[in-house]
């Protein structure tokens, strides 16, 4: 390894000055070399020839070899771990080969960053999945995904990885769209708390954290995954922007990673305005900016706003991008372009200034830096009992009941039928960036799943409280198959039995692969396959029914929930998905979750999210569809019963900048211990311009034992009833507004009107973003 005694070695130094010591050392093409990445893909990806674990991956020919791509530098090692399966000790050694040779091969021995995917754990080879990200909403709580951040963190430092390619902050805003399961929601003020918990959680564990999809990606049109995105600019500032700036202005992440979508004909990955005056200038960012894979090159071939790749490398780094992933390809004449005067030195070695500092905060750029001695023991361990017992407590809290006609808990029924494809498939468990289904589906057999996983059967086989019970298992249909043959045997199990639990839901795969999940997208959200076949034979039985659904979206239940005896809501539940699923049907563990996004009622009519203006939500003597939902955001029932009283405001009235606290009492009035989501809405009486009926404004997470009470008290800033106003710029406006506190956002039992007085303020830079709360 080289060493190399120079001033930007002196820790001592201030990290400025060590960065623009090491400037001066650098040639043009070992500056632009750090801008750079490379991902050793395999030629044989997979049994089945499939190799595309990201969008279009096929399209791109092989680029120079590895060797030969190091030679002045390089900036990331793209997914070391998550392209190819290798045990855990492997993987790791091979990501200190790699390391060694880029430090071996360039003159000044700069190591490169290494970064994976992270979204529901470490995508590596027997890594703990955590639920997927829309089951982090359903939770309704930030310690939670704060400790889940943490565990990842940890098992990726040890292992050599510097950054993690999440979380992802999309808001959803079509359900049919694929990666709604990367989503926490449809509620901006829901995502930006879980966003602000897992950045905070991963970055201290000293794993820089990358938000994702900036911006707008989720809106794309007709749910398609890369369309275009017909938002105006009121709704980008109102509902798209909000988490990504928490997680920039609390939470301090340490970098950003574009949208591929392009909005109102502006791509991302060129937009200046987004990526430099947005980002950095608004809203104070210091990191790096990191080119979703490819979406450098897209602005070429896909958005056609430049003529060739190098021009588009040109555009994208002049907008503020920093990173190329997961490629050099059209940043692999920046120098050229330098010499040739087609591109500003200043725009060149900003970047680079910013990547040499990230480097340096990790710790790479310290002298005798060496990957051998950089990991933190020898643990290699990554689903430990303490990942594991964390994975559990998620899914427990995630699962939401929807409906329960007396039938649960489930206790020792002479007879359960389990039917279904969910019942006996753990994959479903899981995420599409779970590394079991982003990457291991295709190389392993199909029982093997790279890390333990119970299915729903075997969990249900093994609870206490169905010891006495016999259970037959009939699958009946497959997740996409349309061969309906299994159905008569499924419809005859439930004949014969005194409760049939039906398991139904989606399998995630990556572009088609897979019914949920990146480019999985749907034409409408009935269940998929003949999956809705198999609960109306079922239902048809007549025997009391158990709709079981574990997904990763909402899908329409309107013409199955008034025949059902119960519905369960499970949102991809991770690798303790089963014995959490059999805990909750069994009475072992009393539901908690709370729906992220709505249940749709019919299959066409629902696309849009519970943030709807009246004219939205309003059907009788408009149209003949009816938009609202089966099933309203934030609803979830429990085993015992919740009552919510008693509201009192500190305040009747505040000015523009004033603030004031609302207060309501929580109170368990059944015979068993449970946790209530208390939530808090507003309604805005009358304004300048549309806006929602009402949105989401704070939340609690309040456990409750029998009979127990609790005072809850939010704190409101006149900031969070801001808005974009007809002038463009973010107002608050004085008028009347409604607090609503409930259990829901359609079930809000206690409510009051407060007046914001004075004159219309703009909102400047840097406002309250966040509702603190107190239980008492």
């Amino acid at each position: 390894m080289k060493t190399v005694e120079q001033a930007w070695h002196d820790t001592a130094l201030p990290a400025e000055q060590r960065v623009a010591a090491l400037m001066d050392e650098m040639t043009l093409e070992e500056k632009a070399a750090q801008l750079g990445s490379f991902w050793i893909r395999p030629a044989e990806a997979s049994q089945d020839g499939e190799s595309n674990v990201a969008p279009m991956a096929n399209t791109f020919g092989a680029g120079p070899d590895f060797e030969d791509a190091i030679k002045d530098g390089l900036g990331h090692i793209t997914r070391a771990f998550g392209t190819i399966p290798l045990a855990p000790a492997e993987g790791r050694e091979r990501l200190v080969e790699l390391q060694e040779q880029v430090i071996a091969a360039n003159r000044l021995g700069i190591p490169a960053i290494a970064h994976e995917e992270c979204l529901t754990g470490f995508t590596t080879l027997g890594a703990t999945c955590y639920p997927a990200s829309i089951a982090w909403g359903a939770t309704f709580n930030p310690e939670l995904i704060g400790g889940m951040a943490r565990r990842i963190g940890a098992d990726m430092r040890k292992m050599g990885v510097h950054q993690g390619l999440s979380p992802v902050l999309d808001v959803a805003r079509d359900y049919r769209w694929g990666r709604v399961e990367e989503t926490m929601g449809e509620d901006p003020h829901l995502v930006g708390e879980l966003a602000v918990a897992y950045v905070r959680g991963l970055q201290d564990s000293g794993v820089h954290a990358t938000l994702k999809h900036f911006a707008g990606y989720a809106a794309s049109q007709a749910g398609r995954n890369h369309a275009p995105v017909s938002m105006g600019p009121r709704a980008l500032e109102d509902i798209v922007f909000p988490p990504f700036e928490r997680a920039v202005r609390e939470a301090g992440v340490k970098s950003v990673m574009n949208s591929y979508a392009d909005v109102d004909g502006e791509a991302p990955a060129g937009s200046h305005r987004l990526l430099t005056e947005v980002l950095r200038g608004r809203w104070g960012f210091k990191g790096t900016v990191v080119a979703d894979y490819w979406s450098v090159s897209f602005l070429h071939s896909m958005h056609e706003v430049a003529e060739d790749e190098d021009a588009a490398g040109r555009l994208s780094l002049e907008a503020g991008m920093d990173v190329e992933l997961p490629e050099t390809t059209a940043f692999a004449n920046l120098a050229q372009a330098v010499r040739a005067g087609a591109l500003e030195q200043e725009v060149l070695d900003t970047a680079v200034r910013r990547v040499l500092a990230q480097k340096l905060e990790l710790g790479l750029l310290d002298p005798g830096w060496n990957p051998r001695k950089a990991w933190l023991g020898d643990d290699v361990e990554l689903d430990s009992a303490d990942n594991r017992a964390h994975a559990r407590k998620m899914a427990e809290e995630s699962i939401v009941l929807l409906r329960n006609e007396q039938i649960l808990p489930l206790e020792n029924p002479a007879r359960v039928a389990v039917i279904g494809p969910s019942a006996s498939q753990p994959r479903t468990h899981l995420g599409c960036y779970s590394f079991t289904n982003h990457v291991y589906s295709r190389f392993a057999e199909q029982q093997d799943y790279g890390v333990p996983m119970a299915s729903i059967l075997e969990a249900l086989q093994q609870a206490p409280a169905l010891a006495g019970s016999q259970i037959e298992y009939a699958r009946g249909v497959d997740f996409t198959d349309l061969d309906g043959s299994g159905i008569a045997q499924a419809v005859e199990a439930a004949r014969n039995a005194e409760v049939a639990v039906v398991t139904v839901g989606d399998l995630a795969g990556l572009f088609g692969r897979g019914t949920s999940g990146e480019g999985c997208d749907v034409v409408d959200l009935r269940l998929p396959g003949r999956q809705g076949d198999l609960v109306e034979a079922v239902l048809a039985t007549g025997t009391p029914t158990v709709l079981v659904l574990v997904t990763g979206r909402p899908y329409s239940l309107g013409q199955f929930a008034d025949r059902t005896a119960a519905i369960v809501q499970c949102f991809m539940p991770g690798v303790e998905g089963g014995p959490a699923l059999a805990s909750v049907l069994t009475g072992e563990v009393n539901p908690s979750g709370k729906l992220p996004a709505q249940i749709p009622d019919h299959i066409g009519g629902q696309p849009g999210t519970y943030l709807a203006s009246k004219l939205a939500w309003h059907a009788e003597g408009v149209t003949n569809l009816d938009p609202r939902p089966l099933y309203p955001f934030g609803y979830g029932s429990s085993y015992t019963s919740f009552e919510i009283s008693g509201l009192e405001l500190s305040e009747t009235g505040i000015a523009t900048d004033g603030s004031l606290r609302i207060s309501a009492t929580a109170t368990n009035t059944g015979a068993r211990s449970g946790a209530e989501v208390v939530q808090l809405y507003l309604a805005d009486a009358v304004s300048q311009v549309v806006r929602p009926r009402r949105w989401l404004a704070g939340f609690a997470k309040v456990p409750l034992e029998a009979g127990e009470s609790k005072r809850v008290t939010f704190t409101l800033h006149a900031d969070r009833t801001s808005f974009t106003g007809l002038s463009g710029k973010r107002i608050v406006e004085p008028g009347t507004f409604t607090a609503l506190v409930g259990s829901s956002s359609e079930d809000l039992a206690v409510q009051a009107d407060f007046e914001i007085t004075g004159t219309v303020r703009e909102v400047a830079e840097g406002r309250v973003m966040d509702t603190p709360v107190d239980i008492a």
